[in-house]
């Protein structure tokens, strides 16, 4: 009996799946729940973001207990930054992407075909340098000229590549012309028996799942899919059709069936979840930068260039006072991540007297009744009062604020998480507000949340109201 190998390509095509980058423990929890349910690799997207993509490679390939592999263009310099990103994988892997159709040679790589094998063969063999298992993706193949692709795939294996996958990446082949492709190649192309082989095919026609059967019919040993849909098979898509025909074709695959849709359920949540278009300002949230990972290496002008990109203009000593608590963190956790960096700069940075300070609040929420915030602040001895209806105890809270101060600043970014475990767990929440083209954040806890996001608006609006006073 063939074992079939699952490779899940989620990460690597995040950006179809959601408007919004994964976070650093988006990235996490998604390599984790693909882990649990076995599947034979995780293949992450080439390093664009220089070091937060490698210090988020490491971190995967740390909790990761099957196969890990990092895709490399074939015109990239990165080879050494991959290799090095994964190496501490249980099972690591190099992927070099390259396409082998005229239109997309010359559009995307800006290459003739002479050109393009010659570095075919010189991505394979550095990749090969680092790391014994290489994989040679030959994208948008079904629409390459065949003689090419022969050479192509020839090049790669002799070069040194132990796997070779078929992209039918417009999705222009019925499920009897992709088995008949498959087959054409394997007869070819020489040496490719030393070579597993691996589809990879886009859902384009909504025949990805008949075509990835066709394949392994016809000998294909590999399917690359997705947790959720992406433009690809899904996993389900592709445990499903191995459960029924698996005996008929005497084939099976490592998945762990009793977990499928369980993790599937969970991790589709977090990668279809979109952000809502309003939120509880009509401004929206927003990220005010990509994630990004510093280490303990790191310099303070490293740094400081991370919080400038995170919108905070801070004064020098700010500066030094986020620097000296980054310091703190990153020699215990080995890395700051930017929601770990925001909290920093909340905590830390243009500490001021308290303008606005809590006196009491009550919320009503529910889920038969519109949540209500009845909230009393004080302001140099005056207690003002103000009950307002939101969308959710949250909102309700931070319009009632509004009322009180008698203006509306953009809300540029709101986060919740535990600090602690247990009944009695403490949540600390952060808020950035935009004022005068200025990021302030505010950062509060408390082992009642919407209590902490309270705390963490008013610290906020506390640093504004400062700033405009001085």
């Amino acid at each position: 009996m063939r074992t079939i190998k699952i490779i899940d390509i989620t990460l690597r095509e995040s950006s179809a799946m959601r408007e919004s980058a994964l976070t650093f423990k988006e990235k996490l929890e998604i390599a984790r729940g693909l882990d649990r349910i076995r599947v034979d690799s995780i293949e992450l997207a080439p390093i664009t973001a220089g070091k937060a993509d490698q210090l988020s490679n490491k971190t995967i390939a740390s909790v990761v207990g099957k196969g890990l592999t990092a895709c490399v263009d074939v015109t990239s310099d990165a080879v050494e930054e991959a290799w090095d990103s994964i190496r501490s994988a249980k099972s690591p892997h190099l992927n070099i992407m390259a396409p082998v159709s005229p239109v997309q040679m010359e559009f995307t790589s800006h290459k003739k075909a002479p050109a393009m094998l010659e570095a075919i063969d010189a991505q394979v063999k550095k990749c090969r340098f680092y790391c014994e298992k290489v994989e040679f993706s030959a994208l948008d193949a079904t629409r390459a000229e065949r003689e090419f692709l022969y050479k192509a795939l020839e090049t790669a294996v002799n070069a040194g590549a132990n796997r070779i996958t078929l992209c039918d990446s417009a999705g222009i082949m019925l499920p009897d012309e992709f088995e008949a492709f498959v087959k054409d190649v394997l007869e070819n192309v020489p040496g490719i028996g030393n070579a597993e082989l691996y589809v990879e095919i886009s859902d384009e026609m909504h025949m990805a799942a008949a075509c990835a059967a066709a394949a392994v019919r016809a000998g294909a040993m590999g399917i690359k899919c997705t947790v959720a849909p992406a433009g690809y098979p899904t996993l389900e898509q592709v445990s499903k059709f191995i459960q029924t025909k698996g005996e008929a074709l005497d084939i099976a695959a490592g998945l762990r069936v009793t977990e499928l849709s369980r993790a599937v359920a969970q991790l589709n949540r977090l990668l279809l979840t979109q952000r809502e278009e309003t939120s509880p300002f009509d401004t929206g949230i927003n990220d005010s930068a990509s994630n990004v990972c510093l280490s303990d290496s790191d310099s303070i002008a490293d740094v400081i260039n991370v919080v400038k990109q995170l919108g905070y203009d801070l004064s020098d000593d700010d500066y030094s006072k986020v620097y000296e608590a980054f310091k703190r963190v990153a020699v215990k956790k080995n890395f700051v991540g930017t929601r770990e960096l925001d909290v920093i700069v909340a905590s830390t940075a243009m500490q001021v007297p308290s303008t606005y300070r809590i006196v009491s609040y009550v919320i009503n929420s529910g889920n038969v009744i519109t949540a209500t915030a009845n909230l009393t602040l004080e302001k140099d001895g005056n207690k003002l009062r103000s009950v307002a209806i939101g969308d959710g105890p949250v909102d309700a809270a931070f319009l009632a604020i509004e009322q009180i101060i008698g203006y509306h600043y953009e809300l540029d970014d709101f986060q919740i998480q535990t600090v602690t475990e247990g009944r009695e767990a403490m949540g600390s929440a952060l808020v950035k507000l935009r004022a005068n083209g200025k990021i302030y954040s505010g950062n509060g806890i408390s082992t009642d949340i919407i209590g902490a996001s309270i705390r963490a608006y008013i610290s906020a609006l506390n640093k504004i109201v400062y700033e405009d006073e001085v």
